[in-house]
């Protein structure tokens, strides 16, 4: 695999059995999550067994997602987890402003002498619209991402065509300051594997790069979806020969123009098939 993941794994902080599966998943990342899937009177007990698990680094990257900045659960998530060896990386939900990214960038500091990666998720108008703020927030904030079932609900969107712009200011705010290209949001039904690479696959088209799952039989699907395919590969390649043999633009035979923007797809699309 490449540094860049492709498989974010979300499993509830307060079912330990099933955080230990995840981990032996093949996920890129997982994800334990201390907000919509605990209950308010679970929320003590996630945030003590996951911070059990942290006492040691993990195999595969770690991340929490603590409750909303905002709420009144995230201080004692942050005094509780920011100590822990195995953290390496909180996702914040329902980010709607760069302050909420600052906050908890401050607070790290504080409590652990550095501050671990953060991901702002944006599930809200007021996130959207803040999106470049967002992604300028702070130096650690390594992402940004959407929460599509929040944000569908805030909206009033029905027919999933009306995220598409949501979509895709987030994917242009992420890489008009350098981030990586954002993860989808996790698609609801994990039994429909075959929506689920159809949506992936649409996603790709706008921009997204990598897909948050909720169950493991998603994650061969997500990184299949997102991974290039033989004939993108081949192009690629013919691409970058052409690129070696002459600088600067040209067209190949069958009529293809490249320049220096094509040459930079081509890497990055032979950077991730070398995952396989």
């Amino acid at each position: 695999m490449t540094g860049f993941p492709l498989t974010w794994l979300y499993v509830p902080g307060d079912r330990p059995a099933v955080v230990a599966k995840a981990l032996t998943s093949g996920a890129d990342v997982v994800v334990i999550d201390l907000e919509d899937a605990v209950a308010p009177d679970r929320k003590a007990y996630a945030r003590s067994a996951t911070a059990e698990l942290l006492r040691d680094p993990q195999p595969v990257p770690v991340h929490v997602r603590v409750n909303a900045v905002s709420g009144p659960w995230a201080r004692d998530d942050l005094a509780v987890l920011l100590p822990s060896p195995g953290l390496s990386g909180l996702r914040l939900p329902k980010v709607s402003s760069p302050s909420d990214v600052v906050r908890v960038a401050r607070r790290a500091a504080a409590v652990r002498g550095e501050v671990p990666p953060l991901y702002a998720l944006l599930e809200t108008a007021l996130g959207i619209e803040r999106a470049h703020g967002v992604a300028t927030a702070h130096p650690s904030l390594r992402g940004v991402a959407l929460g599509e079932a929040d944000l569908r609900a805030d909206l009033g969107v029905r027919d999933d065509a009306g995220l598409d712009w949501c979509r895709s200011r987030v994917v242009v705010a992420a890489r008009a300051v350098g981030l990586d290209p954002p993860a989808q949001s996790a698609h609801p039904d994990i039994r429909d594997l075959a929506g689920l690479r159809a949506s992936c696959l649409r996603g790709r088209a706008l921009g997204f790069l990598g897909r948050a799952a909720i169950h493991p039989r998603q994650l061969p699907v997500i990184e299949r979806a997102c991974l290039p395919t033989e004939e993108e590969i081949e192009q690629a390649g013919t691409v970058l020969k052409a690129a070696a043999a002459q600088q600067g633009a040209q067209a190949l035979a069958d009529g293809t123009f490249i320049d220096a923007a094509v040459v930079t797809a081509a890497r990055r699309t032979l950077a991730l098939a070398r995952r396989t």
